[in-house]
């Protein structure tokens, strides 16, 4: 078995050598491709800068916080924050796998230093992992980079991986998995999400972990507590109910146009999954809507759907939801649905993929959310909302989100002890 671990091995620092070979031509494959390869050139600059840092401060600590994109960081946020107030003269280095996290969050105040995780070729890894030094590496959810893990370890940094969630079917859990395996060995702790991950542990005798629960749901709670107006909104939604749809795709629209179209007494506030010009005008066109950029500085006129084309307002654009429908489902898969759920709406997403996010499944279990396959059922399930069942809606949303918040606690008292 250690002969066929070392062929994954192998195989596995062959595929990242070519893709660090050929990532040249990775931008030419979209406008995100081309961002995550400009991203990599940034990367000797941003070293450049820790390593004048740490001539200036031979006495301070770098605390590094890994995230793939925005999902990944809104997970990792609270414990960075809380990190951040109870450690100010710890210096945080704050990165990401994905454009979509980093062109979002490259000016975030609270890290000293930001850039993109450096392909994961076995030099890039031990050369990045050198010169940052940190005392802690802080992973979220499913990064596991064997070699920037292999060099973390090396370098007695001390590795932890938090809101973690693992799947029977990931190579961890299979017999041939053992280079894999080794990369959960290499972590100090690992907090994981729920029971069953825990279980999968057990399976291979690992057990630095402990069941935290989801980090989101002290950030959606934290979010609930500083909530602020949005400019124009209020004027716009005046006293009718409102649906907001946040992270929409294409397929998600194609059930949500002729539903609003079908209900001009609600008012509409969506927000795309992607600022897509060409894809925003046919929508408005279609719902005869108007685009949140061209009023945002004045009195919004009066129409039934608002499009947001703006980056950065969706979680507290659900304050002015009486309704909600979180989009993705019915293809990649499903977005945050916890942002909403903190304001006590039902929630409505596509019945196809959501069946890996335990929040959705905890939510339906509670009746507050409803997975929807067409626009027939759609409409049958929200006719059937009267005033009783949307204020049972309410309570059971918010006692849902209480109940599961407290992980960024457990896992700031754990670091409190490195």
């Amino acid at each position: 078995m250690k002969v066929f671990d070392t062929l994954v091995g192998f195989g596995y620092n062959l595929f990242i050598f070519l893709v660090d070979k050929l990532i040249y031509f990775v931008q030419f494959f979209g406008p995100k491709a081309k961002l995550f390869v400009e991203g990599q050139k940034q990367i000797p600059a941003i070293l450049a800068n820790i390593k004048t840092w740490r001539e200036q401060n031979p006495d301070r600590e770098i605390i590094w916080f890994h995230c793939a994109s925005l999902g990944e960081f809104e997970q990792g946020r609270p414990v960075l924050e809380a990190f951040r107030s109870q450690n100010p003269n710890v210096s945080i280095l704050l990165t990401f796998f994905s454009p979509s996290g980093y062109e979002i969050r490259k000016n975030y105040p609270l890290a000293d230093f930001i850039c993109y995780l450096p392909i994961d070729t076995k030099s890039k890894a031990e050369h990045f992992v050198k010169m940052v030094n940190p005392k802690i590496a802080v992973f979220v959810k499913y990064e596991f980079w064997p070699n920037t893990i292999k060099a973390l370890r090396s370098n007695d940094t001390k590795l932890i991986g938090i809101s973690v969630i693992l799947r029977e079917g990931q190579a961890f859990f299979k017999p041939w998995g053992g280079y894999f395996k080794e990369l959960l060995f290499s972590f100090e702790h690992l907090f994981v999400q729920n029971t069953a991950t825990a279980g999968l542990l057990e399976t291979i005798d690992y057990q630095s972990y402990t069941v935290a629960g989801d980090t989101r749901f002290d950030r959606v709670l934290d979010n609930l507590a500083k909530i602020q107006p949005i400019a124009g909104m209020a004027d716009f939604v005046k006293h009718d109910p409102v649906f907001v749809v946040g992270s929409a795709w294409p397929e998600d629209m194609q059930v949500l146009i002729p539903f609003a179209l079908s209900h001009p007494q609600i008012k509409f506030i969506i927000a795309p999954h992607e600022l897509h010009e060409t894809q925003i005008k046919t929508w408005a066109k279609e719902l005869s809507a108007i685009k949140y950029s061209d009023f945002k500085d004045k009195k919004l006129p009066e129409a039934q759907v608002l499009i947001i084309d703006s980056i950065g307002l969706l979680s507290s654009l659900y304050q002015y939801a009486h309704f909600a429908f979180v989009g993705g489902s019915f293809g990649k898969g499903l977005h945050n649905i916890l942002e909403a759920a903190v304001f006590g709406v039902p929630i409505f997403f596509g019945d196809r993929r959501y069946h890996k996010f335990e929040e959705a499944k905890g939510l339906i279990d509670s009746k507050v959310a409803s997975p929807i396959k067409d626009l027939s059922e759609f409409v049958e399930i929200f006719e059937g909302l009267d005033l009783e069942k949307l204020k049972s809606v309410k309570k059971a949303s918010k006692d849902f989100v209480k109940s599961q918040s407290g992980a960024t606690y457990t896992i700031i008292k754990f670091l409190a002890k490195i």
